[in-house]
């Protein structure tokens, strides 16, 4: 019997309607969209608006979008995995009303946590069920509606997030496609450095949490900064350096869309070609677990089966990580 791999085999994404651009930004705080786009390299970002609308309509508008283009019956799907660091509430899982909402009536569910690096976490999760040769159909989405925790009155972080969802099914391949290696790391040294202070069991939220506007998110953007790109990068290299691949034998870097001086910095230490880099922060900006699976979304007509592929993110916690998959199909 060959060895079974879980290959990505469809992708899926969601956007709000709603157009967040930088000279909307211009009104609300003290800034530019010459500030905003040298610094960030963000143009626009989406919004969720309307009442009632959290994380999990942004997750089940990408399941059926994945669906739409699949022969899938959801109900072959037998887990579902939501990756996000804004759940739609606590205790009752996001990922197991997705998976009603999208049909998906014979899986099981569970939201999986780990900032911007939860995707690739979920992925690695994922993997491993397949591997098992217990699961078949395991569907993963990123999804975030990052303005729910977003002080707009903040012009350090508000011009910074955007909402978003995107997804992919994983499933068994035995031609030696899909998910190759990974490399994932966290420090908790971070923890200070990135969050939304209160709102959790340690600080539970009161009146005066709400007048601290606790409950919008910190960063340090010039520690994050730092991290960020000598992680990403070192861990590109040392997924590379296990597999003994070099640069040229990889066809995409897709990292996660924090910031376009990240991305740029970490292909300069990779020393990686920037036109195989993907990128698409300059519309949606940071949409936090989304980002990776937009990116595969985005760029699906331009895969090709057979394709190298290293993913890395970087998240507050600390959390990050590098995956190298082979891409298991043309669309």
């Amino acid at each position: 019997m060959s060895k079974i791999s879980a290959a990505i085999t469809a992708v899926g994404k969601y956007v709000p309607d709603y157009v967040l651009t930088n000279q909307i930004l211009e009104t609300m705080v003290d800034t530019n969209d010459e500030w905003i786009t040298s610094r960030t390299g963000i143009k626009e970002r989406r919004i969720l608006k309307g009442k009632n609308k959290g994380t999990s309509f942004l997750a089940i508008n990408a399941a059926k979008n994945l669906l739409s283009k699949t022969n899938v019956d959801p109900k072959e799907i037998e887990l579902v995995i939501v990756a996000t660091a804004t759940p739609d509430m606590q205790a009752a899982p996001t990922s197991v009303y997705v998976a009603t909402q999208i049909g998906a009536t014979n899986a099981f569910g569970y939201d999986l946590i780990a900032a911007c690096s939860s995707f690739l976490y979920a992925i690695s999760t994922a993997s491993s069920y397949i591997e098992s040769v217990k699961y078949k159909k395991v569907l993963v989405i990123g999804a975030d509606m990052n303005s729910s925790m977003i002080d707009y009155s903040d012009r350090t972080t508000c011009i910074i997030f955007g909402d978003g969802a995107g997804a992919v099914l994983l499933e068994p391949n035995e031609e030696g496609l899909g998910i190759q290696d990974e490399y994932l790391r966290s420090d908790g040294i971070g923890r200070e450095f990135l969050q939304v202070p209160a709102g959790g069991s340690i600080e539970p939220a009161t009146e005066q949490t709400i007048k601290d506007k606790k409950h919008f998110i910190f960063q340090d953007g010039r520690t994050v900064f730092k991290w960020a790109v000598s992680n990403m990068a070192d861990v590109c290299l040392k997924i590379l350096e296990k597999n003994n691949l070099t640069i040229n034998d990889i066809n995409w870097l897709t990292v996660h869309q924090a910031n376009k001086r990240i991305i740029d910095a970490t292909a300069k230490r990779l020393e990686f070609p920037t036109e195989r880099v993907m990128t698409n922060i300059e519309k949606y900006g940071n949409t936090t677990s989304a980002t990776i699976p937009l990116l595969l979304s985005d760029y699906e007509k331009q895969l090709k089966k057979g394709d190298n592929i290293i993913m890395a993110a970087f998240g507050g916690g600390f959390t990050w990580g590098s995956i190298y998959l082979k891409w298991a199909y043309n669309s």
